[in-house]
């Protein structure tokens, strides 16, 4: 029986820990922590969205349920393993933290806890989103929390560490998911077109991470879309196009002109921009992102560049990065996005050539020393 398309990012979610990409500190502690049996009680998995936590979760889950005891490498085929990772196992409970946020639901979560599992070695509490719970949640879950019964371990994830209370963190071992190298995600991108038998040219999958923000989830569901949109080969222009981005090439003549106080091509780049629907803010992302690789070369050179087309000064690139940082808010939340933009834009190529009043005090102190001798 068919039972229809399943997207890339289910399809490719990592079956073994040696299957996470972009996490492998991650990866080494837990499987240590298997290795040594020095299996905490309780866990708490942080970072940005599509990085890894609730795949990590489960994987966890399944390595502590592995037939015969933990194990790090865990039969894919076994009835346990394969129930852990659909969903459907009695014993790894999955809990959306939104929608299972009162305190009358953990109660029932603490009743359940007493029971010992049905077919597992241990009964798993997977919390996702956990942040969402309400105060009084979190307070009836600190007991159980900290002396649980031995055959329970539970798992929370959550994308604002800061929102979850201090007592709860410090029942629990934190884990930091970092973003994803943009390297990471277009090698890990190319192999699952080689094995779709799908043709993405090189910069496309540059263009995908990039858009991506760090999150392996959004790129296999960028990727998937774009599959969609454009079938068996996928070029540059194809995804600029359906996600408003401007290539590399724009985004490096758009930063040449404000370097060079060319005020006519900046307006209109902006005036293109706006008739072809880009991002707008997407693009002001990818500018600073520029300029601050050429304030890179800047530091490693001595404290000029010309990689702009002209040559700047460490100072003078800060200041453009400065003013487009500030403008964020307006370009994204203003009333007339193409304006904002504009006006950001012509600022910050004027500011960069302004001089900060205490450098230019310095340079001019020596020569009035020189005149009083």
């Amino acid at each position: 029986m068919d039972n229809g398309y399943q997207v890339i990012a289910r399809r490719w979610r990592p079956k073994q820990f040696d299957e996470l990409v972009g996490q492998d500190h991650i990866v080494r502690t837990l499987s240590n922590a298997i290795e040594s049996n020095r299996i905490a009680h309780a866990y708490l998995f942080v970072g940005p969205r599509g990085t890894g936590k609730t795949s990590s979760a489960r994987l966890f889950a399944k390595a502590l349920n592995a037939e015969g005891g933990p194990s790090i490498t865990p039969d894919n085929d076994s009835d346990i393993a394969r129930s852990i990772m659909d969903g459907s196992c009695m014993d790894v409970i999955e809990i959306d933290g939104a929608s299972n946020n009162s305190v009358d639901q953990i109660r029932d979560l603490r009743e359940d806890c007493r029971f010992a599992p049905a077919q597992c070695s241990f009964k798993i509490y997977i919390i996702d989103e956990v942040h969402m719970l309400s105060t009084a949640a979190f307070n009836a879950l600190l007991k159980t929390l900290e002396e649980p019964p031995p055959h329970v371990k539970f798992i929370f994830a959550t994308t604002e560490a800061n929102k979850v209370l201090p007592t709860i963190v410090s029942r629990c071992q934190r884990f930091e998911f970092r973003p994803i190298a943009d390297s990471v995600i277009v090698e890990k991108l190319s192999q699952i077109a080689q094995a779709e038998g799908i043709e993405v040219a090189p910069e496309a999958l540059r263009s995908i991470a990039r858009l991506a923000n760090g999150g392996m989830r959004d790129s296999q569901s960028i990727l998937d879309q774009m599959i969609s949109f454009c079938g068996t080969r996928i070029n540059e222009e194809d995804v600029l196009d359906v996600y408003g981005l401007a290539s590399s090439a724009r985004i490096e003549t758009l930063a040449r002109a404000m370097a060079a106080l060319d005020y006519a091509t900046i307006v209109q780049s902006v005036d293109t921009f706006a008739a072809e629907g880009r991002d707008l803010f997407r693009i002001l992302q990818d500018l600073q992102a520029h300029l601050r690789t050429a304030l890179l070369g800047a530091i490693e050179n001595g404290g000029r560049t010309d990689a702009l087309g002209s040559e700047l000064a460490t100072e003078s690139i800060m200041r453009m990065l400065d003013a487009l940082h500030r403008s964020e808010g307006a370009v994204q939340r203003g009333l007339s996005e193409k304006d904002n933009f504009e006006v950001a834009l012509l600022k910050a190529s004027e500011e960069s050539r302004s001089r900060a009043i205490d450098s230019l005090i310095q340079q001019l102190a020596p020569a009035s020393g020189e005149k009083k001798n």
